[in-house]
C-alpha cells in the first residue's frame, strides 16, 4: 500500500511537470509557425493527450474484445466536456472563439450523431429498450465500413485545419522564438511525462482501490475513466493557468473529435464492434452533454464558474447513474 501511494504521488508529479513542458513546447511551436494556439490544441496537443485512449482501444480491438473501444471513447468524451472544461471554468472562466463555436464544436457534435447512427441507434427507441439495463444484450454491430468512413472524415477535417492555418497565419509577435528542435524536444519530453505519469497513477490507484475493497466495475467507471483522461485534464488546466485558453479548449474539442473519428475508426476497421444497449444509452447522454456545453459556449462565448460547477455536478450524477445501472 505504501509503495502504491508513493508511485501515485510520483505519477501525479510527472503529470503536472510533463503538462507544463508540453504546453510551453506547443505554444512555442504555434508562435514559430505563426498559427493559433487553437490549431495546435486541435491537432498536436489533442493527438498527444489522446494517446492513452488510442492505446486502450487498439489493444482491445487487436485482442478481439473491442467492445471496450466504444465505451472508452464515450466515457472519455463525457469526462472531457464535463470535468476537464468544468474544472478549468471553476478555476478561471474559459473564453472561446468563433472558430470553436462555428467550426470545431459542430464537427464534434456531428461526429457524435454519426457514431450514434452507425451504431444503429434507432433500434434503441424502436425496440422499446431505451431503459434496458442488461449490458450484455447486444443491440447491433458497428461495422468495419463505418470505421473506414470515420477515418476518411478525420483526414478531411485535419486537411481543412492545415489549409485554414496556412490561409490565415497569426500576426508576428515581438517575442523571442524557440528553435524548432527545442520545441519538438519539449513536446516529446512533456508528452512522455504526461503519458508515463498517467499510467503510473492508473496502475497505483487500481491497486489502492482493490486494497480498499472496491469492485472491478466501480474501479473501471472511476479510476480507469479518470486515468485515460488525465492527460487532457492536467494539460488543459495548466494551459488555462498559463493564459493559453485557446490551447486548453482546443485540446478538449480536438481530443473528442480525435476519439470519435480516428480512435473509433481505427478500432472498428481492425474488428467490428458489438454494440449493447448500455453503450447506446451512453451515446445519447454524450449527445445531450455536447449540446449543453455548446449552448454554454455559444451564449456568452465563454464558460463561467457557475456553468463549470453545473458541469462537474452533472458528471457526478452521470457516474452515479452508471454505477446504479
Amino acid at each position: 500500500m505504501v509503495l502504491n501511494i508513493l508511485i501515485l504521488l510520483v505519477g501525479f508529479a510527472a503529470l503536472v511537470k510533463g503538462a507544463d513542458v508540453f504546453v510551453d513546447g506547443s505554444a512555442s511551436l504555434a508562435r514559430l509557425f505563426k498559427v493559433s494556439g487553437l490549431i495546435i490544441g486541435l491537432t498536436i496537443v489533442a493527438l498527444g493527450t489522446s494517446a492513452p485512449e488510442l492505446a486502450v482501444s487498439t489493444t482491445a480491438a487487436l485482442s478481439g474484445s473491442n467492445e471496450i473501444a466504444l465505451s472508452n471513447v464515450i466515457g472519455s468524451n463525457v469526462f472531457n466536456l464535463l470535468m476537464v472544461l468544468g474544472i478549468c471554468a471553476v478555476i478561471s472562466p474559459v473564453p472561446t472563439s468563433n472558430d470553436i463555436v462555428k467550426r470545431d464544436f459542430p464537427v464534434s457534435l456531428g461526429a457524435t450523431v454519426l457514431v450514434f447512427l452507425f451504431s444503429s441507434g434507432w433500434k434503441l427507441f424502436s425496440s422499446g429498450n431505451f431503459l434496458n439495463i442488461d449490458t450484455s444484450v447486444e443491440a447491433t454491430t458497428f461495422r468495419r465500413i463505418f470505421g473506414i468512413t470515420l477515418l476518411v472524415l478525420f483526414v478531411i477535417y485535419i486537411a481543412f485545419l492545415i489549409f485554414d492555418a496556412k490561409k490565415h497565419p497569426t500576426k508576428e509577435e515581438d517575442t523571442e522564438k524557440t528553435k524548432l528542435g527545442k520545441c519538438l524536444l519539449m513536446i516529446l519530453i512533456g508528452l512522455a511525462l504526461v503519458i508515463g505519469g498517467g499510467q503510473a497513477v492508473v496502475h497505483s490507484a487500481k491497486a489502492i482501490a482493490r486494497d480498499a475493497g472496491m469492485s472491478e466495475t466501480l474501479i473501471g467507471l472511476t479510476v480507469v475513466a479518470l486515468g485515460t483522461s488525465l492527460p487532457e485534464l492536467v494539460t488543459s488546466i495548466v494551459a488555462a493557468r498559463k493564459n493559453e485558453t485557446e490551447l486548453a479548449i482546443g485540446n478538449v474539442v480536438g481530443s473528442n473529435i480525435f476519439n470519435l473519428l480516428f480512435i473509433l475508426g481505427i478500432s472498428t476497421s481492425i474488428h467490428p464492434i458489438g454494440v449493447n444497449y448500455a453503450s447506446l444509452q451512453d451515446l445519447v447522454i454524450l449527445f445531450f452533454v455536447s449540446v449543453l456545453t455548446f449552448l454554454f459556449l455559444f451564449r456568452k462565448k465563454k464558460l463561467t464558474r457557475i456553468e463549470g460547477l453545473i458541469m462537474i455536478l452533472l458528471y457526478t450524477s452521470h457516474v452515479i447513474f452508471a454505477i446504479l445501472r
